[in-house]
């Protein structure tokens, strides 16, 4: 290889060019990208983001029905990735309902009605600015109520109340949506460390007596087999209703599937007919 006025770069070039730092720009791009991703996408069952979504204590979003297939007991659930997947994402922040506040949103009005409906997607906004919430807009809201706000709203009006439902809350009690920023994931951790040391989880309920490794996750069940009872909230006992439903009746297909095929197969007892195989064929007399 020469004289065509070409280079060959050496090792130590390449390796070089290879651990160059990111620009500002690439890393803006790239949070930017994660930022969409988060706001869009559930990350215990991978799919999109639909009301009703809660939040944990660092602001993740997830679709209510991901995490109580989560909460349910049985190791395999389907509709959510491995226990053990989301147990890694929700980095032991999860272990009840109390532990996660449903986000009220302001859904934006879809004046497109030339859309094909399955192209449109739910928006949401500040109901103070206006603005349309998501990866772009910073983004807050309040516990335990779960109003959602752009972030200069409620640091501007610096009100000690919803400005929603009126609900009042401590300055502590307004939690970043997706945080950016370690400080601000930082400033979040302490929070949760504060109302811990005074009995309280994230949703600043009051946390019960410690239990046994999956006696929480059985009294979801228990309170959805008995219509709800012990949970106040009425569309969470429809909602975990509806969850468990869909678990039996994909136990039920499973089972028949089973059944199913078990009938190609002659049983041991009684009268031998064969497999599927040699049903309906009988050997002649005397052989």
């Amino acid at each position: 290889m020469g004289n065509d006025g070409g280079s060959i770069p050496t090792r130590r070039e390449l390796v070089r060019s290879a651990a160059r730092t990111p620009s500002t720009a690439q890393i803006k791009e790239t949070q930017r990208e994660q930022q969409s991703h988060a706001w869009s996408v559930c990350p215990l069952s991978h799919k999109p983001l639909a009301r009703p979504i809660v939040s944990d204590s660092l602001g993740n979003l997830y679709n209510k029905d991901a995490v109580l297939r989560f909460l349910l007991p049985d190791e395999e659930i389907e509709g959510i990735s491995s226990k053990g997947d989301c147990e890694e994402v929700l980095g032991g922040r999860v272990t009840g309902l109390k532990d996660v506040v449903e986000l009220k949103f302001q859904v934006e009005e879809d004046g497109d009605e030339g859309r094909h409906k399955l192209d449109r997607r739910e928006g949401w906004v500040c109901p103070v600015t206006g603005k349309k919430l998501g990866p772009g807009v910073k983004a807050v809201y309040i516990v335990p109520c779960g109003h959602v706000f752009s972030e200069e709203a409620v640091r501007f009006l610096k009100e000690e109340k919803c400005l929603q439902c009126g609900e009042g809350y401590e300055g502590g009690d307004v939690v970043g949506i997706l945080p950016v920023k370690e400080e601000e994931r930082a400033a979040l951790g302490r929070r949760m460390q504060g109302l811990k040391e005074r009995g309280l989880t994230h949703a600043l309920k009051k946390v019960g007596k410690k239990r046994k490794k999956g006696v929480e996750e059985k009294g979801v069940e228990k309170r959805a087999k008995s219509g709800g009872n012990g949970i106040k909230n009425a569309a969470t006992a429809m909602l975990t209703a509806r969850v468990l439903e869909e678990e039996k009746e994909k136990k039920r297909r499973r089972v028949g599937m089973n059944e199913n095929l078990d009938s190609l197969f002659s049983k041991s007892s009684g009268t031998s007919n064969g497999d599927f195989m040699t049903r309906g064929f009988t050997l002649p007399a005397g052989k």
